[in-house]
């Protein structure tokens, strides 16, 4: 079977790799001739966990390519993906949906057999029937189906997602599109994965709702650790409590300085706004989106209280900039909001990330970056860990104090906003330690 899937982004990248490590052959097509080179020299633009490995391998034997020429890929092809971005659009928080719909015209004009044309793309509730339209409309004679296949793909992880899925969502209208599909993901079903047929409007709504319901799990423990701070319990305990009720679950009732990336900001905002135009406004997610971002600006309230009030002048270590380990992804991370507001207080900042610095150096105009955690260090009033890389795990404590200002009453200033360190620990170690509802 060939494919191609458009748009060489984080979705496209990685599904194409993984279709063609099922043995497809992968047409990866994108505008951007610039990455097109790049790719087809063995450079990959992402950072993910064992996909430079997965891209090169199949490239090398034929299965992967990666060209500019949409119409050429799309004429050869059983099935085409679309898997550009759906960033979130500015003043009213619904999906910009330009990149799916000119996705949709080069694909009409490509279209020379039966074709299946999928939306891999997060769009809302509607989109893949303006997708059939559009190419209706630009190619009256086209012999296709449309269909949709949200991906599910958490960064860091993406490539065992794909490759051993929890489910597997595909929307359909018609038996030959679903069995065009059912053979492509032909693999999955020998190893008994869950594939849910449905039709394209509960495909395209399922994505949104999963992503809506982690985000609330997200924010709900959040909250439940300022309330833990307030009253004096232990925010890790009654997680776990609400964890072992099989009906709850422990995944994602880790508290932190709220979510970021790519999906759940964006996705709960168009899904808010489409549950608006329809009528049907969805309450608990609104009030999702307004704590989360409440959660953010708290911990610059935290970290300023750490200092006695006093941020002007104090040079804070930051460890950790994206928005969760394992990616080079910073779309909406903490850090976006809560180092431009200690900087705007007089903060003077030295951050590290392992492989978020490219992207913080156009992100965070004011912060100095530098190339290992122990420089940020350096005479610094605080360290202020944002993200859980395991490198930040197991910090030399001794080699900290060594570097770091002390404060007034002699002990050593460490917020940790993702709790990975333990409290009676830190503080036998001679640190003030602040944490996340603990």
């Amino acid at each position: 079977m060939r494919i191609t899937m458009i748009g060489t982004g984080y979705v496209g990248l990685v599904s194409g790799a993984c279709f063609s490590e099922f043995g497809a052959e992968v047409i990866c097509v994108d505008v951007d001739s610039a990455k097109i080179d790049r790719l087809n020299r063995g450079e990959i633009p992402i950072f993910e966990t064992g996909l430079d490995n997965l891209v090169t391998r199949n490239h090398k034997e034929g299965r992967l390519l990666f060209q500019t020429d949409t119409a050429a890929a799309v004429g050869s092809s059983d099935v085409v993906f679309i898997a550009v971005g759906t960033p979130e659009r500015r003043g009213d928080g619904a999906a910009d949906l330009q990149y799916v719909f000119q996705a949709a015209r080069d694909v009409a004009r490509g279209i020379k057999k039966f074709t299946v044309v999928v939306t891999k793309s997060t769009v809302p509730v509607g989109t893949g029937q303006e997708v059939a339209r559009i190419i209706r409309t630009e190619n009256p004679d086209a012999d296709f189906e449309m269909a949709s296949n949200p991906e599910f793909l958490r960064e860091g992880a993406a490539i065992e997602d794909f490759m051993q899925p929890d489910r597997v969502v595909i929307g359909v209208e018609s038996e030959r599109a679903k069995q065009v599909l059912r053979n492509l993901y032909q693999p999955l079903y020998r190893i008994e994965t869950p594939i849910l047929f449905t039709n394209i409007a509960t495909a395209e709504l399922t994505k949104y709702a999963a992503n809506a319901f982690l985000a609330t799990k997200i924010t709900f423990i959040n909250q439940i650790a300022n309330l833990c701070e307030a009253v004096g319990a232990d925010v890790h305990h009654v997680a776990k409590g609400m964890g072992l009720d099989r009906r709850i679950g422990s995944p994602f009732l880790q508290p932190g300085p709220g979510y970021g990336g790519s999906c759940f900001p964006k996705d709960t905002q168009a899904l808010a706004k489409t549950a608006r135009n329809h009528g049907q406004p969805v309450g608990i997610v609104e009030q999702v989106i307004e704590a989360n971002q409440q959660q953010k600006t708290r911990m610059v309230g935290k970290i300023s209280a750490a200092l006695a009030g006093q941020v002007a002048g104090k040079r804070l270590a930051i460890l950790g900039l994206t928005f969760k380990p394992n990616t080079d992804d910073l779309r909406d991370a903490p850090a976006l909001t809560i180092l431009p507001a200690l900087l705007q207080q007089g903060a003077i900042i030295r951050a590290y990330d392992p492989e978020g610095m490219r992207e913080a150096a156009k992100l965070l105009p004011g912060v100095e970056l530098v190339a290992e955690p122990y420089e940020a260090c350096k005479h610094a009033d605080a360290v202020i860990i944002l993200t859980e890389w395991n490198q930040f795990r197991n910090l030399q404590l001794d080699r900290l104090k060594e570097l770091m200002t002390p404060q007034a009453d002699g002990r050593f200033c460490f917020c940790d906003l993702r709790n990975i360190y333990e409290p009676a620990l830190m503080k036998e170690q001679g640190f003030n330690y602040i944490c996340v509802g603990r």
